[in-house]
């Protein structure tokens, strides 16, 4: 049985980050720009990453585990709370 094929029109849209975020360009910032505000145009060129919601469906277009922004954002304060448990002790 051949390998599974990434989607290669996603693919040419997103970054996976070595963490396993999809990072991906903000829509509605190509074109018809004249009656957006400047603080919409300026938030359009910030990178938008991949919600929990949508993770199922491009797991499924890539072929491989992603994480979302919501998870990594808990794993880091998992991680936080972790070194600051360890730390505790040792001071005392």
């Amino acid at each position: 049985m051949p390998k599974q094929k990434s989607h290669r029109g996603l693919l040419k849209r997103i970054k996976l980050t070595k963490t396993g975020k999809v990072r991906f360009k903000a829509p509605n910032s190509r074109h018809l720009k004249s009656n957006k505000t400047g603080t919409e145009l300026r938030s359009y060129r910030k990178s938008r990453y991949a919600r929990s919601g949508d993770l199922r469906f491009l797991k499924k277009l890539l072929g491989r585990g992603l994480r979302s922004e919501e998870r990594s954002v808990a794993d880091e304060k998992i991680r936080e709370a972790a070194t600051a448990a360890a730390a505790a002790p040792a001071a005392k």
